[in-house]
C-alpha cells in the first residue's frame, strides 16, 4: 500500500489534486478556531458536551461548535437542503424534468440547492442566536450583536459549502463528505487522550482498554463489507442492428448494493432522537423533562428507538434512490433482459424482491452497528472513541476517496490499491 501512495504522489497532477484537497481541509480547521465576535466560548462548554443535538453537530463540526466558531453550524444545512432538493425532485415533476436535462439541468438544481443552503442556515442560525444558552455567553447584548453572529454564522456555513464544490471540483473526493471526515478525525486526539487517562487513573484496565480497540477494528472490517458488498444482477443484451452496426449481444450486470442509503438513515436517526432531549434543556416543564430524560443518549428506550430508525429510514431512502421500474423501463429500451424473465413488469417485481431483500440485511447490519458501540460503553463504562454513526461515515468517504485515487491510477495503466 505504501508502494501504491508513492506512485501516486509521483503521478503530477493527481499529486496537484491531493494536495489542493490537504490545503482545503487545513483551511477547514483554521477556520474552526475562529470565534465569533462578541462571544464568550466558555460559557457554552457544558451545552455541547451533552449527548444531544447540539452534542452530535459538536462531533460532525470538529469541536467547531464548542467553541462557537464561525464554522460553527458546520455543513448541516447543505446537507439538508440536498435532502429536501432530492425530495422535491420526486414529487415536483418541473424539478425531475431537469433532473433529466443533464449536466444543465443538474448545474440548475445545484444552483437551487445553494440558495436553500442559504436560507436553512439563515434560519438556523437565526434560531442558534437567540436561544437562552447562547443569549447568555454574548459579552455586549444587542440588536448589532445578534446580526454579527447570524451573519458570521451564516457566511461560514456558505463558505464551507464553496470550499467542499472546490474539493470536488479540483480535489480529490467529494467534498462535502471530506468536511464532515476531518471534523470526526479531528476528534480522534482528545477522544483516545481521555481512553488513557482512564487507563492511566484506574477506572479502566489496560484488558478492557485492548478489547475497546479490538471491538473498532472488528466494526471497521463490518462496515467495509456493508459498503463493499453487492449483489450483481446479470443481464443480457439482445442484438440488434441499426443501419450497417449491430449493437448489443454482451453481458453485464446491475450492482445493487446491499447498503444503498449510506449513513443518511444514521444521521436521520440520530437527529430525530436527539431533538427531545435537546428541547427539555429549554423546557421546564416535569413532563418534558422526563420524555427528554428516557430519550437521553445511552438509555434502553433511546437505543431501541435508534435501532428502529434506522431500520426504517434505510427502507425509506433506498426506496426513493432504487426505481425498479425505472431500470427495468431503461433496460427493455435499449434490448436489455434478465436471463429467465420476460422484460417489463416481471423484471421489475424481480428487481423489487431483490432490492427488498438486501436491503433488510442491510439495515439490520447498518442498525447493529450503529448501537454496538452504545451497549459496550453502557456496559463497561469506557470511552469508544468514535460513534456508530463517525466510523460509518469515515469508512465511506475513506473508501470513495481510495476509489477515486484507484481510477486516476489506472486510467495511467498504474496498479492501484485494488489487486
Amino acid at each position: 500500500m505504501l508502494e501504491t501512495l508513492r506512485t501516486a504522489w509521483k503521478i503530477k497532477d493527481l499529486r496537484q489534486k491531493i494536495l489542493f484537497t490537504l490545503s482545503m481541509l487545513f483551511v477547514f480547521r483554521l477556520g474552526s478556531f475562529i470565534p465569533i465576535p462578541g462571544v464568550d466560548p466558555s460559557r457554552l462548554q457544558e451545552l455541547f458536551q451533552g449527548d444531544n443535538l447540539f452534542g452530535l453537530m459538536n462531533v460532525i463540526t470538529g469541536d467547531a461548535l464548542s467553541r462557537f466558531s464561525i464554522f460553527a453550524m458546520g455543513i448541516f444545512p447543505y446537507i439538508n437542503a440536498s435532502i429536501i432538493m432530492n425530495l422535491l425532485t420526486i414529487v415536483i415533476p418541473k424539478l425531475e424534468q431537469l433532473a433529466k436535462e443533464g449536466e444543465e439541468g443538474r448545474k440548475k438544481i445545484a444552483q437551487f440547492t445553494r440558495y436553500g443552503t442559504v436560507l436553512l442556515a439563515l434560519i438556523q442560525a437565526t434560531g442558534m442566536t437567540f436561544t437562552p444558552f447562547i443569549q447568555q455567553a454574548v459579552i455586549n447584548r444587542g440588536g448589532f450583536a445578534n446580526f454579527t453572529i447570524i451573519i458570521s454564522l451564516t457566511a461560514g456555513t456558505a463558505f464551507l459549502m464553496w470550499l467542499g464544490e472546490m474539493i470536488t471540483d479540483r480535489g480529490i473526493g467529494n467534498g462535502i463528505s471530506l468536511i464532515i471526515f476531518a471534523g470526526i478525525i479531528a476528534g480522534f486526539p482528545s477522544a483516545a487522550a481521555v481512553l488513557i487517562e482512564t487507563v492511566r487513573v484506574g477506572e479502566a484496565s489496560i484488558i478492557l482498554a485492548v478489547v475497546v480497540v479490538l471491538i473498532l477494528v472488528g466494526l471497521l472490517v463490518g462496515i467495509v463489507g456493508l459498503e463493499e458488498g453487492q449483489r450483481r444482477i446479470p443481464v443480457q443484451y439482445a442484438k440488434r442492428i441499426v443501419g450497417r452496426r449491430m449493437y448489443g449481444g454482451q453481458s453485464t450486470h446491475i450492482p445493487l448494493k446491499v447498503n444503498q442509503a449510506g449513513v443518511i438513515p444514521v444521521i436521520f436517526a440520530s437527529a430525530i432522537l436527539t431533538l427531545p432531549a435537546t428541547l427539555a434543556q429549554f423546557i421546564d416543564q416535569p413532563i418534558v423533562n422526563r420524555i427528554g430524560d428516557a430519550l437521553t443518549f445511552g438509555r434502553p428506550l433511546n437505543t431501541v428507538l435508534y435501532f428502529m430508525l434506522i431500520f426504517f429510514f434505510t427502507f425509506f431512502y433506498t426506496a426513493i434512490q432504487f426505481d425498479p421500474m425505472k431500470v427495468s423501463g431503461d433496460m427493455k429500451k435499449y434490448g436489455g433482459f434478465i436471463p429467465g424473465l420476460r422484460p417489463g413488469r416481471p423484471t421489475a417485481e424481480y428487481l423489487a424482491r431483490v432490492s427488498s431483500r438486501l436491503t433488510f440485511a442491510g439495515a439490520l447490519a447498518l442498525a447493529s452497528i450503529a448501537v454496538m458501540p452504545i451497549l459496550f460503553q453502557n456496559a463497561t463504562r469506557v470511552n469508544m472513541m468514535f460513534s456508530g454513526t463517525g466510523l460509518i461515515i469515515i469508512v465511506g468517504v475513506a473508501l470513495e476517496t481510495m476509489k477515486q485515487i484507484e481510477t486516476h491510477m489506472l486510467m495511467r495503466n498504474y496498479q492501484g490499491f485494488m489487486k
